[in-house]
């Protein structure tokens, strides 16, 4: 239940006024990713997706462009990653599992914009020129991954820890 709050809550963190790239997305795919059924990974997903296609069409106006499915195929493949923490979520392999995720996307995405877009020569030096000019989306969207990755697998632990204890009076 919590791994669906905070894919809701990251949903809705997109359409409120915040600083470029520090969203909890991925915080949320890989706490998804650690705690619900592999069978459930759609649900994120199509979160995201639906919410891409309403900012992008109804909130911007713009047309859907082409790196959007490469932002789609992160999602998922987040999530999926997320599932290594399914068994073993101890702090740095959370925090390393953030990292990957904030690699990942500034990887891809940037590659996208520059296979998809016409903003950059389609050459080694318009490649590079796409990620130079990702980096200060990379600062922002590394500190979000972090902290709120930090945040939601923190919730997490203490909600099970009082659940725990809570059994335990009980019994």
């Amino acid at each position: 239940m919590l791994a669906i709050l905070f894919v809701l809550f990251a949903v809705g963190f997109r359409f409120l006024p915040h600083p470029l790239a520090f969203t909890p997305v991925a915080a949320a795919l890989l706490y998804f990713g650690a705690r619900m059924p592999r069978k459930y990974v759609w649900i994120p997903v199509a979160l995201l997706a639906a919410s891409d296609l309403i900012l992008t069409k109804l909130v911007y106006g713009y047309a859907l462009p082409a790196d959007t499915f490469i932002s789609w195929a992160w999602y998922l493949a987040i999530v999926l990653f997320g599932g290594v923490l399914m068994t073993n979520s101890k702090p740095w392999r959370v925090l390393g599992a953030a990292l990957g995720a904030s690699v990942s996307f500034f990887i891809i995405s940037n590659f996208g914009v520059w296979a998809a877009w016409a903003m950059y020569p389609k050459t080694l030096g318009g490649l590079t020129a796409a990620y130079v000019a990702g980096l200060p989306f990379f600062r922002n969207d590394l500190a979000g991954d972090l902290v709120f990755t930090a945040v939601f697998f923190g919730i997490g632990h203490l909600v099970h820890d009082w659940a725990e204890r809570k059994a335990h009076a009980a019994a």
